[in-house]
């Protein structure tokens, strides 16, 4: 018979806590067997990803340059059509046909009796030195930069993860000669490259490209020859980045682990070296969008990209710098968006790389 003194504690009924009629459950930690306080639960692990995207989203300035990109990329594709239906017909003083918002919100539309004018309620930032809307070609001009960007980072990407991992993974031989090729690239002037690739090959770019609905309508056929052109003078640096960690991923126990139950080489890298590779990749990307968009800007601006009647922010500033001084404004809208795309880039990608870089973590 057991005495008070013996009795084996009642682990059903919990502790009484002092002071109060009833008693409380206390909780106990599973993993260490170790009495937690009342009221307390034990929170779940967390992924890296999720922490990661838990900084970013803290980043008050990269959270605004999100928004900045997002509200540009929906005013570029969702802007033309809502703008070329607002309005009402407009009767031409040079020829006398009627036209509707179809036409003059159109951005390779002139009127020559509407040259230089200032915002108005039918042109809403005004008109350019051919009275074309300014509003209808800078949608247009953000819609390719945006584009080539997009054409850039595929591109990119693609190469950079190919070679980067095949010359990170198998090391050796495979890669010096990826290696020796990568340096070979950087070797060029990548904008210096991009204007003699255009320059030469401009013309025969319009001729061949200018029978394709999309890219050779209304003097974009030179956009798929810059956009190759800057591709080929970036993807050397990603691969670069990309050698790098994948160095480092290949030396981990999981990857290890791996490679002695069998698991060939392709599945390995498939499975367990690319998806490591996500932070990496995404932020270099976003940081080289803003210098794909200069470029491309540059190149416009030089005369060697999109040619008129087409419309980018880079010809946009080289059609109005000649009046700068009667009519700055012309200059002004363009450069103030290029300025405000690149910017939002870079403090997103500044943010992405603090989000995901581990040193970071507090």
């Amino acid at each position: 018979m057991n005495t008070p003194n013996n009795q084996p504690p009642d682990t059903a009924m919990g502790a009484l806590i002092p002071g109060s009629a009833e008693p409380e459950m206390v909780s106990m930690d599973r993993a260490a067997g170790i009495p937690m306080p009342p009221g307390t639960s034990q929170e779940k692990p967390t992924s890296p990803l999720r922490d990661s995207l838990q900084r970013l989203r803290r980043d008050k300035r990269a959270m605004v340059s999100l928004g900045v990109i997002l509200l540009f990329v929906l005013i570029a594709i969702v802007g033309p059509p809502i703008y070329q239906h607002i309005g009402g017909p407009y009767v031409s003083n040079v020829n006398g046909n009627t036209y509707g918002p179809q036409d003059y919100h159109n951005y390779y539309h002139e009127e020559l009796d509407r040259l230089h004018e200032l915002p108005s309620a039918q042109y809403w930032l005004g008109t350019d030195d051919l009275g074309r809307d300014i509003l209808a070609r800078l949608m247009q001009g953000i819609l390719v930069s945006l584009a080539v960007a997009i054409v850039v980072e595929i591109i990119n990407v693609s190469l950079g993860i190919i070679v980067g991992v095949l010359a990170g993974y198998y090391g050796g031989l495979i890669d010096q000669i990826l290696a020796r090729f990568t340096d070979l690239m950087f070797a060029f002037p990548g904008l210096l490259f991009v204007i003699l690739l255009t320059g030469i090959f401009g013309s025969s770019a319009d001729d061949a490209f200018s029978h394709i609905p999309i890219i050779g309508a209304n003097g974009n056929a030179r956009l798929l020859l810059v956009s190759m052109a800057l591709a080929i003078t970036a993807w050397p640096l990603m691969a670069r980045y990309v050698r790098g960690q994948t160095l480092q991923i290949k030396e981990q126990q999981y990857v290890e682990a791996a490679r002695t139950s069998g698991t060939n080489d392709l599945r390995i890298i498939l499975n367990h070296i690319i998806p490591n590779l996500f932070s990496i990749v995404v932020v270099a990307a976003t940081l080289d969008i803003s210098s794909t968009i200069v470029a491309e800007a540059g190149i416009s601006l030089l005369g060697l990209g999109v040619q008129s009647p087409g419309s980018s922010v880079g010809l946009m500033i080289a059609s109005a710098a000649p009046f700068v001084g009667v009519h700055p404004w012309e200059v002004l809208v363009p450069s103030v968006t290029l300025a405000l795309i690149v910017v939002a880039f870079s403090f997103l990608g500044d943010g992405l790389r603090d989000a995901f870089d581990p040193r970071s973590k507090s």
